[in-house]
């Protein structure tokens, strides 16, 4: 099965239209779903409770067609709790894989921060490589799968900090505001009278997609051309976040390339055949704000990674 750059399109204005029947708002949010989603990439999202980015998740697997599975990340999960064990069957004298939820296509990893490095660490082979390595036995993954991981911003009480590697197996990192005023009270007359959680069935989302036919948007996607002065822009601008003296630790060169893929499908998302430098800056925020370190001056200024990175975009040259 093939998709055009036109299909491509389609088919992510349908899976936005499915969601819109149950999220208000939140269209940049959706939209770098989407790019993770065809750009095979993972997604953190950093917002206050309430801001409903687990049903955001559940409404997204809904109405792609991925298999859905949550994993609640609390101070004694185990690595075992995500990725399963090898158990010993009486019967047939054997070791059996019972699997852990990772084994699902979209993973919401809700509240990842609560859980220490060790646990986390669990994720980074699956999240890198698509496979899971148990009691020495490699176990692929979908290759849809992709991670929706969730954390609070404000609270500083038993929680940890992400790792860097672990970090930087996000391609995305958004920040989920508050909504509007007026998306607020959208919000309060769509899910006012009810009681209970929410589920994405009841407002009659529907599936768009398959397996088949999100491998094919993922391979429309190594359709777009990928300009030489467009590659040493995303490098230019990579490469600036190192040479920043509010910067103590800039981005890696996998930085740069998960940019460039990115921009690749954001790209074919809008039909375009060829990447603009205007889809690098689009996304270099969200993909570079959770790679850098900033220097301790910088941190004792209380400067923000957000303004150092549209600094540096407005002092790369961008080619015409």
């Amino acid at each position: 099965m093939t998709l055009s750059l036109a299909e491509t399109r389609a088919l992510a204005d349908a899976i936005r239209t499915e969601i819109g029947k149950a999220i208000v708002g939140q269209e940049e949010t959706i939209e770098h779903l989407l790019i993770a989603l065809v750009a095979q990439g993972h997604v953190l999202l950093e917002g206050p409770p309430g801001t409903a980015k687990t049903f955001l998740a559940q409404c997204f697997a809904a109405s792609t067609g991925l298999e859905f599975g949550r994993i609640q990340f609390t101070p004694d999960l185990l690595p075992g709790d995500i990725l399963g064990s090898n158990l010993f069957n009486f019967q047939t004298s054997q070791f059996t894989l019972t699997r852990g939820p990772i084994f699902h296509e979209l993973l919401l990893a809700d509240e990842i921060n609560r859980t220490p490095p060790k646990t986390q660490a669990a994720l980074l082979e699956a999240m890198q490589e698509r496979r899971v390595t148990l009691d020495g036995q490699t176990h692929a993954l979908s290759d849809h799968f992709m991670v929706v991981a969730t954390q609070n911003p404000i609270e500083n009480q038993g929680v940890y900090p992400l790792p860097e590697a672990q970090l930087d197996r996000f391609l995305f990192k958004l920040l989920v505001p508050y909504p509007s005023a007026e998306e607020e009270a959208a919000i309060v007359r769509r899910f006012g009278e009810r009681s209970g959680p929410p589920n994405p069935a009841e407002f009659g989302i529907g599936t768009v997609a398959d397996a088949a036919t999100l491998a094919a948007a993922q391979e429309a996607v190594k359709s777009v051309k990928l300009a030489d002065e467009v590659i040493g822009y995303t490098v230019a601008l990579v490469r600036a976040t190192r040479e920043s003296a509010d910067i103590a630790s800039g981005a890696s060169p996998r930085a740069a390339v998960v940019l460039a893929n990115a921009a690749r499908a954001r790209a074919a998302l809008q039909g375009r055949d060829y990447v603009l430098p205007d889809d690098v800056k689009a996304l270099a925020t969200s993909t570079l704000r959770h790679r850098l370190l900033l220097s301790p001056a910088a941190e004792i200024e209380g400067k923000l990674v957000e303004n150092l990175v549209a600094g540096l975009i407005e002092q790369t040259e961008a080619p015409k």
